[in-house]
């Protein structure tokens, strides 16, 4: 039997009264849109748990049923299932349009890995140049459960059956097991649909959210505290440090263990191969449990990488353990295999092997399986057993626990992280990720960990290294990492020019974004919202479509990534589309309009920036925490938005050890009468507030509103507001529990003519060129008495660059 905190809690039994039969079929209704279709010519029907859907347990639906002579329909509320004899003249019919039950028209899902690809095509591990490719495969991306005709397919009749007492075993039933989503274009729907049968998305901890440090590189103890010294220095700050597969013996193993003077390099004994290992290499970490002590003083957490594949060898300093766990006889040195298809293996593996390493300081493993798909027994991958079962062991001494591996099929987001694999250092690879990345929320995959920079090969370019980090802080997880090259590195003083100083500030950001990100990730958790989510989850027009690499960011943020180089002028171009709505930039701060079909726009944005878009009305936390860490922050900066809209921050006590969680909802309100606006500002608390500082400092920044007279109200009364002076209306506030405070601005708003205006100010100062000659051409628009007038000024004159002329067309 499987220890018992290796059993995942399952209810696969559908209710009788969800259930109906018509010849060689059966039908499971689980919701209004989501049908279970079972043809199996010997009635053989599955009802345990699939190693991807655990869950069939809906209550009753609401559904009838007709007959004929040749079909037989089942009718819900919102979709018909037309049954015929053959499979394939099947159909579904939504909104009175029949379709087929395939898919076609499916915007896919994730893939296993992206080991060995530059952007979408396969080029190989092998360190080859890219013009030299031998073998180019366009990645194949699975299927999702969102289709662009409102039908999508999820086949489960080769998933292995997962029991009761938590063993895999084999398929029980035979014929088809098809799961058919029936959501139209209600894309969010239909992934909260597929949770509901394989499990919610569990919330991840906090500090997985902040900037992780990780190279494979074979570290010593000193040097990668010298690194970590650095980097603190130049106040980088950091949540996770990872240690590769070097924290283990693997390299020189016959010489460090004399393999082949005692004749020991056989399969017998388990060979030579050093990916796998369990004992500390102590020419390199001669006291390990003193290093890991330092790097938990700051403030970090710690995962190693893991490769299993070759088991427990004779030299593994836990061997012995291992062996009478196993029932063996630790003097016959007998290599013990890896198969996680063996209970006794699978308690063992933990007890014996992990545990021991997590008691010295390891919060987390890094499971790097590359080994293919095979195992003991027929159908089972080991990636699966590998992540359902480090999830399950890791939360039984982890209140919020955490793997990082790769995608393991449907059903994997029940095991985050995902690691995406060894990529190629390109622009090419730059570019798919975000497709990528928001193309697996389609399948529930919502954590994927890429290596930020690219793992391999490519060049080492300063912009393109930049325009990954700033990809990464707008990413799930912001793993900085990179291949074994001794002229390999991501740390930002290696970017000369600028770009690694602008880095710097990048992975600050991240750090400041944490309490935005794990909001998202609460979200996620327990709403099924994604933290990236495509365009098409929020807008139908067909452009939401069409531009793949933009995407929504925790609900509040649009992103739209630079994924190629500047022009001669210093400007990269991001062509756009921005959906309908008031949106403004929140490093610009340039205010954008899009009517009801959106709007087609080329940005342009130097190396500092990327376009990354907030809706009106919107708020964004910041941490004003210095240092590493995720601890929920004494200091927060409150970027308001000028507009309607509401946000809610979650926060818990999982970083300090507690159990309470506090929810602060920030209400935004605008009006607007005879040219005077007021932006108003409600902050509310609700939970338990011993989980933050007993009293914290909120910086709010009304970001659209230059000037403004600020009042402060708290519980309705007004008092003393302590404004300050920046570049914006702003005002800092003490905030305690159970106190409501209501920020209001009074301020004279601005036409769009006079937004122009601004706007081209500030252009023209940035803009190189002729001072006298940008001031004559600032003193022609300035004259404009409308918008038409001022386009067509900034249009025609030749006091303006091309690129100055180009930045001002944004804002038109």
């Amino acid at each position: 039997m499987l220890d018992k905190h290796l059993i995942a809690k399952i209810q696969p039994y559908a209710n009788e009264k969800n259930i109906v039969f018509w010849r060689d079929y059966r039908v499971t209704v689980l919701q209004d849109r989501l049908l279970r279709l079972e043809k199996s010519g010997n009635k053989k029907f599955r009802d345990d748990a699939t190693l991807s859907v655990f869950y069939r347990n809906a209550k009753p639906q609401r559904f009838s049923t007709r007959e004929t002579s040749d079909s037989f329909t089942v009718i819900t509320d919102f979709c018909k299932l037309v049954l015929k004899e053959n499979r394939k003249d099947c159909r579904i019919v939504i909104d009175g349009k029949s379709r087929k039950i395939d898919n076609s028209a499916n915007l896919k899902g994730t893939a296993r890995t992206l080991d060995g690809y530059d952007g979408d095509t396969y080029v190989g591990l092998t360190p080859l140049r890219k013009k030299d490719k031998t073998k180019e495969d366009r990645i194949v991306i699975g299927s999702g459960v969102c289709s662009k005709n409102g039908v999508a397919v999820l086949s489960d009749e080769k998933s292995l059956t997962l029991g009761f007492d938590g063993a895999v075993k084999p398929i029980q039933g035979d014929g088809t097991d098809e799961y058919i989503f029936a959501y139209g274009d209600d894309y969010v729907s239909a992934v909260k649909a597929l949770f509901a049968i394989t499990g919610s998305v569990p919330l991840i901890p906090r500090f997985a959210l902040g900037n992780w440090w990780s190279r494979y590189h074979a570290y010593s103890d000193e040097e990668y505290l010298r690194l970590l010294n650095s980097l603190e220095e130049q106040d980088i700050p950091l949540t996770v440090a990872t240690i590769d597969m070097d924290w283990h013996y693997s390299k020189d193993l016959d010489k460090e263990f004399h393999i082949t003077e005692l004749g020991k390099n056989t399969p017998f004994y388990g060979g030579n191969n050093g990916w796998t290992g369990y004992t500390w290499n102590k020419s390199l970490f001669p006291d390990h449990r003193a290093f890991l002590k330092k790097v938990k003083e700051k403030n970090l957490k710690i995962t190693l990488n893991l490769h299993p594949a070759d088991g427990v060898r004779w030299f593994e300093e836990n061997y012995a353990n291992m062996a009478k766990a196993m029932g063996l006889d630790p003097s016959s040195e007998q290599q013990i295999k890896f198969d996680m298809s063996d209970e006794n293996f699978i308690n063992a593996y933990f007890s014996e092997l992990h545990r021991p390493l997590e008691k010295d300081g390891v919060d987390f493993w890094w499971i790097d399986w590359q080994q293919g798909t095979k195992s003991e027994v027929t159908g089972l991958d080991p990636l699966w057993s590998l992540n359902h079962y480090h999830y399950l062991d890791n939360a039984q001494n982890h209140r919020v626990p955490l793997i990082l591996s790769r995608y393991c099929g449907v059903g994997a987001h029940r095991y985050p992280l995902g690691f995406s694999g060894d990529t190629v250092i390109t622009w090419d690879t730059l570019k798919f990720l975000p497709y990528f990345t928001a193309t697996a929320s389609n399948i529930g995959y919502t954590w994927w960990s890429h290596d930020i920079g690219g793992h391999m090969r490519g060049d080492k370019e300063n912009e393109m290294y930049l325009r990954h980090i700033q990809n990464g802080v707008f990413s799930p997880i912001n793993r900085l990492h990179c291949s074994n090259a001794a002229v390999m590195t991501k740390e930002p003083w290696a970017y000369g020019n600028g770009a690694g100083e602008i880095a710097k500030k990048w992975l600050r950001l991240r750090h400041k974004l944490i309490p935005y990100l794990y909001t998202a990730a609460y979200n996620s958790h327990k709403n099924g919202t994604a933290l990236v989510e495509p365009l098409y989850y929020r807008w139908k027009n067909p452009e939401a479509y069409s531009y793949k690499t933009e995407y929504f960011f925790g609900g509040e943020l649009l992103v739209l990534p630079v994924t190629g180089k500047m022009k001669k002028d210093g400007f990269a171009r991001v062509y756009s589309w921005i959906p309908e709505g008031e949106w403004t930039d929140i490093f610009t701060g340039t205010e954008y309009s899009a009517g009801k079909n959106g709007k087609k726009i080329t940005l342009l944005r130097q190396l500092e920036s990327i376009p990354v878009l907030i809706k009106a009305g919107g708020v964004l936390p910041l941490s004003l925490n210095k240092g590493n860490g995720a601890e929920n922050p004494k200091v927060m900066e409150i970027c308001a938005y000028s507009g309607n809209g509401a946000y809610t921050m979650y926060e818990d006590g999982a970083e300090s050890g507690k159990s309470g969680e506090l929810f602060t909802e920030f209400i935004n309100e605008y009006a607007e009468k005879g040219g005077k606006a007021t932006q108003r500002l409600t902050i509310r608390t609700t939970g338990d507030w011993s989980v933050v500082p007993e009293k914290r400092t909120f910086k709010v920044r009304f970001k659209n509103i230059s000037a403004g007279k600020v009042s402060l109200f708290v519980d309705k009364k007004e008092t003393v507001a302590n404004t300050v002076l920046t570049d914006c209306a702003a005002i800092d506030l003490v905030i305690e529990a159970n106190k409501e405070y209501r920020i209001e601005v009074k301020y004279n708003s601005l036409s769009p003519l006079e937004k122009a205006k601004r706007y081209a100010c500030k252009t023209l100062i940035c803009a190189e060129g002729d001072n006298l000659k940008k001031q004559e051409a600032y003193k022609s628009l300035e004259k404009a008495e409308s918008l038409e007038e001022f386009a067509k000024i900034a249009d025609g004159t030749e006091l303006i660059s091309s690129t100055a002329k180009d930045c001002l067309k944004e804002i038109l």
